[in-house]
């Protein structure tokens, strides 16, 4: 008789718990709709092309977004902002500014940290290179990256944009 009052008492009390559960997540911040995140995607862009502009550097910006506390997927947009490649020369194998742009991303999205700061050998897959800017907004991370000129540039165009984004996610 004790262990049947134990189970209806622990069955109740779980029951409460989860009938409280969609009362807090109402008050949760939304992420943001596939069209919200477009339109914050451009305003980011637009703000990481004026400062391009400012520092006249070209290249390509990356912004993404990574709901939730942990980062399993993302959504993201790309731009070119002048050029997507240096081609190769008789000194350079030349550079894929893309690549470069999500290396760095993909860099973030696993320390957590801003491109080239984290205090250990770059995996394979990784460069090292400054130029990207993350942080934890409101419903998930923020990640913003810009390759295409010196990496102190690189870091000022992507912070640009993630000025932009993190108010809003």
């Amino acid at each position: 008789m004790k262990r049947q009052l134990l189970a209806i008492g622990i069955l109740i009390a779980a029951c409460l718990a989860l009938s409280a559960l969609p009362a807090h997540a109402a008050h949760a911040p939304k992420p943001p709709s596939p069209k919200k995140f477009d339109q914050l995607a451009n305003a980011a862009f637009a703000a990481m092309q004026k400062r391009a502009a400012e520092l006249n550097v070209t290249g390509v910006a990356v912004v993404s977004y990574a709901q939730g506390d942990t980062i399993h997927g993302w959504t993201s947009r790309m731009l070119v902002v002048g050029r997507i490649k240096d081609d190769p020369s008789a000194t350079s194998k030349g550079n894929n500014l893309l690549a470069i742009a999500y290396a760095k991303a993909s860099e973030m999205a696993l320390t957590l940290q801003d491109s080239g700061t984290v205090k250990r050998p770059p995996m394979t897959g990784e460069f090292g290179w400054q130029g990207g800017a993350i942080a934890h907004g409101k419903t998930g991370y923020i990640i913003v990256a810009f390759s295409g000129g010196k990496s102190e540039d690189d870091v000022q165009v992507s912070r640009a944009g993630l000025a932009i984004l993190q108010p809003a996610l």
